[in-house]
């Protein structure tokens, strides 16, 4: 928080706020903003009543005197600066639109964009991320912004902002009353003074998207968003993801959410939540219109989805549910088997990385056959057992529009990928199948060869086949043979594992051939394959030959 504090005007303290964020108001721009201001009104006073020194004063009547640069001729000048700031660059303006996004902005740049803004008042969108030198500069900007008060999306993701940046930008959002998205993700200041750079979204704000990813928002920060929800009607889209310490403050954040009936997007990945903080799922009752909700990576969350109430039942829009590793267990499995049939609309499902699960998950997979909208479905590393992926198998022939299917390390599909056999040959979307680490044999390739050739899997784009080091030579052979017929393949992995290293075998020639069938492939994974002096000179023709460029990631080096 910034150490001066600002004298509210009567207007000011007329206006009715809530008493939390009044607390946190009670601070001013900061001074070398001030000072900034002072010495541009000094230099401007100054250039006015000054005469310009070098010529002699002339005649406005005298034909043989020089006239002064028209208006028209200063535009062509400014004109012509604005294109030379944005050559350095690399960037060109596009409308309403300046994305100045990881162009390695210095301070002297930004002394430009300043320059440079009063010359675009319909920008609607400026984008300054990835530049770490906008942060200590923002109180150059803040007097400026209100010639771009029609600015609708603002993001400074990462640009290293100071607390004295905070209030800076405190004071220019105060001039951009159309403002409907900020983005402020991974900048860790922001964390301790919030309530200073959100002063200004009073009621009635049009802000619709609000991200704060990686901020390291404290306890206070969580409790006043708590506090300033209620008054975001029209807040769709609410990102607080990888802030710890607002774990404290949850159930004042549930409580404001209570008031965003129209939020679409909530993200809370990795933000500490425990057993005790699941009564954030009373909120959900309210959020009738939300269409994705990321709970992932909160590992304390485990054993606490049974106390809770099926508030998530009555999310009936809900597209998106990602639960990936939150320590699931047999009771909340229980608890979602309840819960996902009733969500009609789902359309990407993750519960990777739940490895307790596994054992007690029949019944769920089983119900996924009432989720006929499903396109993604990540199920890696839950330590899946074979009645498990029977259920799954049987249930998957119900989802005709499954686009991605992720089975990775759950080593019961090994030798058991027949069990998939109906799916695979009735999905007519499939784009992503991940199988890495799956203890596939010989026989598992050769089935998935057999339904390539027979025209199925037809749309696929990325196979990974990694870290099944079990499959023999032939295999892999006959798979090669294949792969000609995937003609949207982009990216095939056949890697295998760290701790392995094997002598490419003879399905090297027949997978080159592939590639030159293949107009869309840009990446092959062979990572630990050695190949011989041979095989080399074979790639490195291949490379001469092919006009595309294909990354073979072979690293084939003991």
């Amino acid at each position: 928080m910034s150490h001066t504090k600002k004298r509210h005007s009567p207007e000011e303290e007329t206006q009715p706020q809530i008493s939390f964020i009044k607390k946190f108001f009670r601070v001013s721009k900061p001074r070398s903003a001030e000072a900034e201001s002072q010495r541009e009104s000094k230099s401007t006073e100054t250039n006015a009543h000054q005469p310009s020194r070098g010529a002699p004063e002339t005649s406005a009547a005298d034909p043989a005197k020089p006239k002064p640069l028209s208006s028209e001729t200063e535009g062509e000048s400014r004109v012509e600066k604005n294109e030379q700031f944005l050559q350095k660059l690399g960037r060109k303006a596009a409308g309403k639109c300046l994305d100045l996004n990881n162009c390695g902005l210095t301070a002297a740049d930004v002394r430009e964009l300043v320059a440079f803004l009063p010359f675009h008042p319909d920008l609607e969108e400026l984008d300054l991320s990835w530049n770490d030198f906008v942060g200590g500069s923002l109180y150059l900007m803040a007097p400026k912004m209100h010639v771009v008060s029609k600015l609708k999306i603002l993001r400074l993701c990462s640009c290293r902002l100071t607390a004295d940046d905070a209030g800076a930008l405190g004071e220019a959002l105060k001039v951009i009353p159309e403002l409907e998205e900020l983005n402020l993700s991974w900048n860790r200041r922001v964390g301790g003074n919030l309530p200073l750079i959100l002063q200004s979204f009073q009621e009635g704000s049009k802000i619709q998207t609000l991200e704060l990813v990686d901020c390291a928002l404290t306890s206070d920060d969580g409790a006043f968003m708590g506090q300033l929800l209620p008054m975001l009607q029209n807040l769709e889209i609410l990102d607080l993801s990888l802030n710890r310490n607002i774990c404290g403050s949850l159930n004042s954040i549930a409580r404001g959410l209570e008031s965003t009936s129209n939020l679409k997007v909530l993200k809370l990945h990795s933000c500490g939540l425990s057993q005790d903080s699941i009564k954030i799922l009373d909120a959900f009752r309210h959020l009738r219109n939300l269409r994705r909700l990321d709970l992932s990576c909160n590992k304390a969350l485990g054993g606490g989805f049974e106390a809770s109430p099926a508030h998530m039942a009555t999310l009936k829009h809900l597209q998106v549910l990602s639960l990936r590793q939150c320590s699931l267990t047999a009771d909340d499995v229980t608890w979602l088997t309840q819960v996902i049939p009733l969500l009609s609309n789902l359309q990407e499902l993750d519960l990777s990385a739940n490895r307790k699960m596994g054992s007690s998950s029949e019944n769920l997979l089983s119900r996924l056959r009432f989720l006929p909208a499903l396109k993604s479905l990540l199920l890696n590393n839950c330590a899946l057992g074979k009645e498990p992926f029977t259920a799954l198998a049987e249930a998957s022939m119900h989802l005709p529009g499954l686009e991605v299917l992720d089975l990775s390390w759950n080593k019961c599909v090994g030798g058991n990928l027949n069990l998939l056999l109906d799916t695979l040959e009735l999905s007519s979307s499939l784009q992503v199948l991940t199988l890495s680490s799956c203890s596939l044999v010989t026989e598992d390739v050769v089935l998935l060869a057999s339904l390539i050739r027979t025209g199925h899997l037809a749309r696929l784009r990325k196979l990974d086949l990694s870290y099944n080091d079990s499959i023999h030579d032939t295999g892999w052979t006959v798979f090669c043979q294949s792969v000609q017929f995937l003609k949207e393949l982009m990216e095939l992995d056949v890697s295998l594992r760290p701790s392995n290293f094997r002598d490419c075998g003879q399905w090297f020639g027949p997978l080159l051939c592939a590639m030159t069938k293949l107009p869309e492939v840009t990446e092959i994974g062979m990572q630990r394959w050695v190949l011989s002096a041979l095989q080399k000179e074979e790639l490195e023709c291949f490379h001469q030959e092919e006009k595309r460029i294909i990354h073979f990631d072979h690293g084939g080096v003991q």
